[in-house]
């Protein structure tokens, strides 16, 4: 199938750019191989086309809370096109959503089920990773996506999934605003809840959280109750 024969709902201005996008060779290749069923084959999924290729963003831009993700799922948005659908991460990220207001429901299956509010999904690699783990060059290949989703966002909160979302969305607010937020120990470090607050130089708050993964979600590291603080935060900095 080609991309136009899926329906990419809710995607922004970059779209197209990003799912023509093949900077990353092994990335390409390993999307392909899953969607053509060549390795890491999942039996529930036997009968379904996949998408294959790099995930677009999820929602409309400008948009006051942008979500920043890890990569798309191998059986996740590498099968429906959509940031976060079609696996357990998205069950927890949407209803979250849901619960907090910025999403219509709490639909995480299929591309159109549910529609955002006032907030959009990005992630640092657009593709899926072999083992989740994309190597630094395709993190640098990756990066002017990230930083042109900011800028067209202008988003009152960024909330960071994980430790390498965290990370990259610092690098991007240093760059886009021309500002250090320092260096070895004085660098603001991830945890879960983490906080930097809107100021003068840097107009965006960001929040931190554990990544909504089954490895985080299935050891208790994350639990629900820690992930609707960390949203309640960002429905009160978004509307304050």
């Amino acid at each position: 199938m080609k991309p136009t024969d899926f329906v990419i709902d809710e995607s922004d201005s970059f779209a197209d750019t990003i799912i023509n996008c093949r900077r990353c060779p092994r990335l390409i290749k390993h999307c392909r191989a899953v969607a053509e069923k060549k390795i890491m084959r999942r039996s529930a999924f036997a009968d379904e086309i996949y998408w294959g290729r790099p995930v677009p963003n999820f929602g409309k831009l400008p948009a006051r809370l942008l979500i920043v993700g890890l990569a798309p799922g191998a059986h996740g948005a590498n099968r429906t096109s959509r940031m976060f659908t079609g696996d357990d991460s998205g069950l927890w990220l949407y209803r979250a959503l849901f619960d907090s207001g910025f999403a219509t429901t709490p639909g995480a299956s299929t591309v159109g089920d549910n529609r955002l509010i006032d907030c959009s999904i990005t992630a640092v690699i657009h593709c899926a990773p072999p083992g989740n783990q994309p190597e630094p060059n395709e993190v640098a290949n990756c990066e002017p996506f990230l930083i042109d989703t900011i800028k067209a966002s202008r988003p009152k909160v960024i909330l960071a999934l994980g430790q390498l979302a965290w990370t990259r969305s610092l690098v991007a607010i240093e760059k886009i605003y021309g500002v250090s937020l320092g260096r070895g120990k004085e660098r603001p470090k991830f945890a879960h809840g983490a906080r930097i607050e809107a100021s003068s130089s840097i107009p965006v708050t960001v929040l931190s959280s554990f990544h909504v993964s089954r490895q985080n979600t299935n050891t208790g590291r994350l639990t629900r109750p820690m992930l609707d603080q960390v949203f309640a935060a960002a429905r009160k900095a978004v509307d304050n």
